[in-house]
């Protein structure tokens, strides 16, 4: 897929000029040079779009456009996708661990129709940062969650962005799974989505096969967003729409790069 950006010329972003001004984005002149008026009408239109409003035209941004040239088939098959090469993005974890839980986090993404090989090694470095022990974990104690001489997981008990309601609400919903699900407000909204029920069963987060539904329902929540941060590989970005930041991005990132040249 050719993307194109300030810079770039020819008859594509001629194309894609004429494309612009069809939509109402004036890009200028149209002589397809892709310059300072071209990038600033292609900002307006993404964000017009709801796309990412990188300057960049991108395959989301092409088809937004009505230009995106016919895809070619994708060789990626979900079944390439081997233990062998899971432990290769995993150094450090048990091979035992990766053979238990990886048919759940695969089948799990074909059911929502993630099983394409950008958002599979999206939810396998989401894992290697999460959960590199390729197992559902519990949120361990740190000076984040429980204050100095304080019951665990005190400093969530009534952080009201998390919909806790007080002891033991902090506790009873610290981070789980392969995503770590933390705080009522999430686990009630995720209840409704998988159709089990977290809140009273908040340990069911940490079960292999619930876990990988909920990674993938969070992952399908957010795919768009994921994937226009994913089509100029900027995995940082993709990170944060996990995260909210940068933690575990070095794992992440490793993980994905090695799974991106195996698969």
């Amino acid at each position: 897929m050719s993307t194109f950006k300030e810079g770039s010329s020819g008859p594509s972003v001629k194309s894609i000029q004429e494309a612009l001004k069809n939509k109402g984005f004036n890009p200028g002149a149209i002589d397809g040079d892709f310059g300072p008026g071209t990038e600033a009408a292609v900002i307006a239109f993404q964000k017009s779009e709801g796309l990412a409003s990188h300057g960049i035209v991108d395959l989301l941004t092409q088809k937004a456009l009505g230009i995106a040239a016919p895809e070619t088939p994708n060789p990626f098959q979900i079944e390439n996708v081997t233990f062998s090469i899971v432990s290769k993005m995993f150094p450090q974890t048990p091979i035992g661990h990766i053979k238990a839980n990886l048919p759940f986090v695969l089948n799990s993404l074909q059911t929502v129709n993630l099983a394409d090989k950008a958002m599979v090694l999206m939810a396998l470095a989401t894992i290697r940062a999460e959960a590199a022990s390729f197992e559902p974990i519990s949120e361990g104690k740190s000076r984040f969650n429980t204050s100095p001489n304080g019951h665990p997981f005190d400093l969530y008990d009534n952080r009201r962005d998390l919909g806790n309601r007080g002891k033991p609400d902090g506790d009873r919903f610290k981070g789980r799974g392969f995503v770590q699900l933390t705080g009522r407000a999430n686990y009630a909204k995720f209840s409704d989505k998988i159709e089990r029920d977290l809140v009273n069963s908040p340990e069911l987060a940490n079960d292999p096969k619930i876990a990988a539904k909920l990674l993938t329902c969070f992952l399908k929540n957010s795919e768009n967003k994921i994937r226009n941060y994913l089509v100029i590989h900027d995995l940082a970005g993709a990170r944060r729409v996990v995260n909210g930041g940068v933690h575990g991005l070095q794992a992440f990132t490793e993980a994905y790069n090695i799974g991106n040249r195996l698969i």
